[in-house]
């Protein structure tokens, strides 16, 4: 069975980006401390990686930061989405206008029109036939923004909920949760590693 699953790293004080994040600096300032783990040496934090990487089948962005991961000082071989690890999924765009072109060609893009529901049901589409023709259940990842994860518990869009919880307090920047509709979590699992603590919460109604 393919899940909708936000995966996304986030301050001590609840934000996923530190202040002024743009183009050219998609964390913003000390943001970069919130993905310490996915660059460290701990076993743990290198399995759980691997291990999101290997399950996932299609993963939805939002168009900001697209724009991040397209840009000049966005991804390349070394920093990309699983960079290193298994295969390369589909990935899905929320936007409201696709953009004029992509750097990254050698990715599989596809935008999004018409909302983050039509998003998920395109990406879920992509991870079942990845399935199908992989032999293997595969996700959707939810990777970010923050606004489009946020958005995505709102609208009752996601089945689980995995954070990785960076010991900094960025004092400001772009938060996770800004209010809304209370959600009910069932935690299923708390890694604690050099760099993280590494959270997993299925999402009830």
């Amino acid at each position: 069975m393919t899940r909708i699953i936000a995966d996304i790293s986030v301050s001590l004080d609840g934000f996923v980006t530190g202040p002024d994040p743009g183009p050219r600096n998609g964390l913003g300032k000390g943001g970069e401390a919130l993905h310490t783990w996915a660059f460290s040496d701990d076993p743990d934090d290198r399995r759980l990686l691997r291990e999101a990487t290997a399950r996932s089948g299609a993963v939805i962005l939002g168009r900001r930061l697209f724009d991040v991961v397209d840009g000049p000082e966005g991804w390349d071989d070394s920093t990309g989405y699983g960079a290193g690890e298994v295969g390369k999924p589909a990935f899905v765009v929320v936007t409201s206008t696709p953009p004029p072109s992509v750097r990254l060609t050698d990715l599989d893009w596809t935008f999004v029109t018409t909302g983050l529901a039509d998003a998920v049901a395109t990406a879920r589409e992509r991870a079942e036939a990845a399935s199908s023709a992989g032999g293997k259940d595969l996700d959707v990842i939810l990777m970010g923004g923050g606004a489009t994860v946020g958005s995505a518990l709102e609208a009752g869009l996601v089945d689980v909920l995995s954070l990785h919880l960076a010991p900094v307090v960025l004092g400001a920047g772009t938060p996770l949760f800004t209010g809304g509709t209370p959600r009910a979590l069932v935690q299923r699992s708390v890694i604690s590693t050099s760099t993280a603590t590494h959270l997993t919460y299925d999402v009830s109604g």
